[in-house]
């Protein structure tokens, strides 16, 4: 007799009370094994891949994609023991006889439980950091058809709420997780609109819904569910654009310009077809990266009594929500100072390209920098600190865990470079990249966005010349980098053009003075406008 085990949303860890699904990776009636990733969630700091710790069918699912989730509410109902322990165990897929009796044969229900005894860790998983399993992701997930009283499914009880009907997934595609594997085998029948399953692009975890087939029989390209809620929510109709991804991938940026140009239509029209004038001078309605007076972007449907037409409110949730409290709780409790200075880097950048030679990795501009961070720190220990706010004392960290901002599509974090101070340039290089490349994917974990010590912050990229950041809490400072720009400056008695930076140092005033702050600054410029003066700190 299978027994039916729930399983909620566990502790994500960092304080998080809640996710919203991203994407469901398994069906009702799928065969899963011990530790198998279950569901995508995305939390305020980082997408992340829950694994399920039982074996068996799925009977259930609790909540809809883009539906929020508190912790300790159920996700799935597994009947475990509906399949045999050595397929609940090694996952589907292990071997054709066992699929074939998965898919239409009746299985011993006897034997030992496919989920781990309560209190103790299962002998394939061990104690895992819910998001990390330690045992090999299943070669294949295969989705089955149970018949009329027979099947998996027969004698385990429907359970209240979710969605359990066993017949959804019937002659889905295989999909390979964390795999980039394109299979459409079929479509799955949901109501009057077809699904066809297929693993997206490049960086996709497991299989995604690659879009809906509609009457027309056109399929439009969508992965993301965020996507297809966006322009639900704003009655967008998703086969009239053209996706900037890869094979036409319908991306969120392209529903946000669909908006955004919809938007300037309306308002063009309401202000008698007015014509504008964009910012790269060219004249005519909805130019181009010109910006409109007034133009609104709506990410999402006005709420609120009385809202003005075209208002735009944005739910202070997720990471955006995560962001505004991290901030607020910075400026209330940390009483920061800045000071600034400006730098000649003309020699930095010529000691960059020098160690850009051919077959040599890589060396990153920012890398550079952030070695120079590590060794002012290893000088000014005060700022690689934190405040004890409870205890009243200052914590001085033995290791620098060197954040720097990096911009995504999902908003602005931190990754964090671990034993930033024991690698060498290209170490940091190699790190910085890896980092950089998983955060636009979305695909960063809690470790590599908690726990930084010091952060680095190149706002000058975004052409900025200067900038007093906020401290990202509860660290004790931030370095600024603004733009690199040609200027003329004093060098060497004469009057020359050289490539001139400014450097800001956003500090907490509890843990040092200006004296120690200034001596920082002062440090981090002199190396950058003599890198040798790195030499002495090796």
């Amino acid at each position: 007799m299978a027994v039916v085990r729930e399983f909620t949303l566990p502790d994500l860890g960092e304080g998080l009370t809640e996710a919203t699904i991203v994407h469901w990776m398994v069906e009702v009636g799928e065969v899963v094994a011990i530790d198998q990733p279950v569901v995508e969630v995305e939390t305020a700091k980082a997408m992340v891949e829950v694994p399920c710790p039982y074996g068996g069918v799925v009977t259930a699912r609790f909540g809809e994609e883009g539906a929020e989730v508190p912790v300790g509410a159920p996700l799935v109902t597994v009947a475990v023991g509906a399949v045999p322990d050595d397929l609940a165990a090694a996952g589907p897929g292990t071997g054709p006889d066992a699929v074939a009796g998965a898919e239409g044969g009746t299985p011993d229900a006897g034997g030992a439980s496919g989920a781990p005894a309560d209190g103790a860790a299962d002998s394939g998983s061990g104690n895992v950091l819910v998001g990390y399993g330690t045992s090999a992701a299943a070669a294949r997930r295969r989705r089955i058809r149970p018949g009329p009283g027979a099947g998996p499914m027969a004698g385990v009880p429907r359970p209240p709420g979710g969605v359990a009907d066993g017949s959804a997934g019937a002659g889905a595609a295989e999909a390979t997780p964390g795999g980039s594997e394109a299979a459409a085998a079929g479509a799955t029948a949901v109501g009057a609109i077809g699904v066809t399953a297929a693993a997206g692009t490049s960086g996709a975890a497991g299989s995604a819904e690659a879009g809906a087939v509609e009457d027309d029989g056109r399929t439009v390209a969508v992965i993301s569910p965020l996507v297809r809620r966006m322009a639900r929510e704003n009655g967008l109709d998703l086969r009239e654009l053209t996706g900037s991804g890869r094979d036409g991938l319908i991306l969120r940026t392209d529903v946000e310009c669909a908006i955004r140009a919809r938007q300037e239509r309306e308002t063009a029209g309401a202000a008698g077809a007015a014509t504008t004038v964009g910012a790269d001078g060219t004249t005519g309605a909805g130019v181009t990266g010109g910006a409109r007076a007034g133009a609104v972007t709506a990410v999402g449907p006005a709420t609120g009594t009385g809202a003005a037409a075209g208002e735009e409110r944005i739910p202070l949730k997720g990471m955006l929500g995560a962001a505004a409290e991290k901030f607020s709780r910075s400026r209330r409790e940390i009483p920061e100072a800045t000071c600034w200075v400006e730098a000649d880097a003309t020699e930095l950048l010529a000691a960059r390209r020098a160690m850009n030679v051919p077959g040599a990795p890589k060396v990153s501009l920012l890398a550079v920098l952030a070695r120079i961070c590590t060794a002012a720190l290893a000088r000014f220990p005060a700022l690689n600190s934190t405040v004890d706010t409870k205890a009243q004392e200052i914590v001085r960290l033995p290791g620098v865990h060197l954040g720097f901002a990096a911009q995504t599509d999902r908003g602005l974090v931190v990754p964090v470079v671990r034993d930033a101070h024991a690698r060498t340039v290209e170490e940091l290089s190699a790190e910085i990249a890896r980092l950089t490349e998983t955060a636009r994917a979305g695909g960063l974990s809690l470790a590599e966005l908690t726990h930084g010590t010091f952060t680095l912050n190149n706002y000058g990229v975004f052409g900025v010349d200067g900038s007093t950041p906020i401290i990202n809490h509860p660290e004790a400072a931030m370095l600024g980098i603004g733009r690199i720009a040609a200027k003329p400056w004093v060098h060497e008695g004469e009057l020359a053009v050289r490539q001139v930076v400014q450097l800001s140092l956003t500090f907490d005033h509890r843990v040092c003075d200006g004296g120690t702050a200034g001596g920082f600054l002062r440090f981090v410029a002199d190396c950058v406008e003599q890198p040798a003066l790195l030499l002495r700190t090796l």
